[in-house]
């Protein structure tokens, strides 16, 4: 193996792994204290090593403040000539692990770029002579020669069997040890699991795409339920997550199919296998350090009644018990709204929404008669009962993950005498990545909107009949 550090900048060519990995510690190591040099000293705020995924600010992309977005165009403007850099790099390396150049896309995506960094500075490169001059065979390699049979149902089993145990580990680490739910284990886990499930299934020869990518995807499904089995989480939040954790684990499979297709004995350098055994707990437990606080997240519903204001108002301050709900999504154990009641009247006084794990303990802020209700949050319950063959298991999830921190409900009188009715929540989701459990929290906030304006709905309509 050589050490020449040769030109960063060329996309020519090829570059070993040591200098690979070299280059990119350094550069690392600059870019994140320059970054972080310019947000204390400049912008007068904290950059942690995993703000780069979990950036604090509260605000949406079309509502930051004007110093905040020039914050991060400098931190474009410093980019950009490490983003060179790096993908001039990761291309040569690519080139010299005889591995496709268009992994080099997977450099852009956050959490997979950090696995393939430390895989291309596992592999060794097409002509390495220091493997060369080493035995044939060696004893971690005469073990896994041994241990992972050449058959595919033999190998794909070995497969599942090395990666489940491992990342159950990972996941108890994630959640047990850290209260973590992030990255690492919605995206970093799934990507190691059909990462290493299909190199051991292709250890002695390679196989085709198709079953490469059942395998990671089978991997991913029986970590699912050895997670139900062992009651670390119940059925509803692991649906929630298995279609981030199918494409990503199926993402860890192609890559994991394109190796297993080059070179046997890049296949065969026992390192390869450490990236599930010792990157991604390393990687938790260094997320796990710079947990930040999510920004505030709004959803809103909206219905219009054939009442006035003044007829809807008392229906919106407390509400009679609902029927049971009919959705599916509040008979898996989804909290659903029962009632609402409230003692006092005008600011200061406390409304209760009762849900069926318990009560919203709502301080009235603004009571705007017949315009606007605006409440704070200061107690709720469990966001669902899990399903699970336990009966009640409790994940920490369960209490703070999506907290509500306000809500109001918006009275607009219509020029037709009719009321449209609004109704916001803001909360916090401390899932991550943000954008995948948003999109779930919206959803459920939406139908919980929804089971409350309809009910307000059908009780103002009944008195305009009466």
């Amino acid at each position: 193996m050589t050490f020449g550090l040769g030109n960063p900048f060329s996309f020519a060519g090829t570059i070993e792994r040591g200098p690979y990995a070299l280059w990119g510690l350094i550069l690392f190591g600059v870019k994140y204290n320059i970054d972080r040099w310019v947000a204390v000293v400049h912008f007068h705020r904290q950059w942690g090593l995993l703000s780069y995924l979990n950036p604090s600010d509260n605000y949406g992309v079309d509502n930051i403040p004007r110093e905040q977005l020039m914050f991060y165009v400098t931190l474009l403007a410093i980019a950009l000539p490490f983003i060179w850099v790096g993908v001039a790099m990761t291309l040569r390396r690519l080139r010299s692990a005889d591995l496709p150049l268009w992994l080099v896309v997977f450099f852009f995506v956050p959490v997979v770029n950090i696995f393939l960094f430390i895989l291309l500075s596992l592999m060794p490169s097409r002509v390495d002579e220091t493997y060369r001059r080493l035995p044939s065979r060696m004893g971690v390699q005469d073990l896994l020669d041994w241990i992972i049979p050449d058959h595919p149902v033999g190998s794909a089993a070995v497969g599942l069997l090395v990666t489940t145990p491992l990342a159950v580990g990972v996941t108890l680490l994630s959640v047990n040890s850290f209260d973590n739910y992030a990255w690492g284990l919605f995206v970093g886990l799934p990507f190691c699991v059909g990462f290493t499930s299909v190199l051991i299934y292709g250890y002695h020869r390679p196989r085709p795409l198709g079953t490469c990518l059942a395998v990671a995807v089978l991997a991913i499904i029986l970590v699912g339920l050895a997670l139900l089995a062992v009651a670390v989480e119940g059925i509803i939040c692991l649906m929630m997550a298995a279609p981030l954790a199918a494409v990503v684990s199926m993402l860890g499979g192609v890559i994991g199919y394109l190796i297993q297709r080059g070179p046997r004995r890049s296949l065969k350098t026992p390192a390869v296998y450490s990236l599930l055994l010792f990157a991604l707990p390393t990687f938790v437990s260094v997320e796990s350090l710079n947990q930040t606080e999510p920004r505030l997240l709004e959803a809103k519903s909206t219905v219009v009644i054939n009442a006035p204001p003044e007829r809807v108002w008392p229906k919106v301050v407390a509400f009679s018990e609902l029927p049971p709900p009919t959705e599916l999504l509040f008979k898996t154990g989804v909290a659903y709204p029962i009632r609402a009641e409230i003692k006092g009247k005008g600011p200061g006084a406390v409304r209760h929404c009762v849900f069926s794990t318990g009560a919203f303990v709502e301080p009235i802020e603004v009571w705007d008669e017949p315009r606007l209700l605006k409440f704070s949050v200061t107690g709720q319950p469990p966001a669902m009962h899990e399903l699970s063959p336990y009966g009640g298991i409790h994940p920490t999830h369960l209490d703070s993950y999506m907290s509500s921190e306000a809500g109001q409900f918006l009275l607009v009188r219509l020029p037709d005498g009719t009321t449209r009715l609004e109704g916001t929540t803001w909360y916090r989701n401390r899932f991550w990545p943000e954008w995948y459990w948003q999109a779930w929290s919206d959803y459920i906030i939406h139908r919980i909107h929804l089971r409350v304006l309809n009910h307000i709905k059908r009780l103002s309509e009944s008195n305009v009949v009466q």
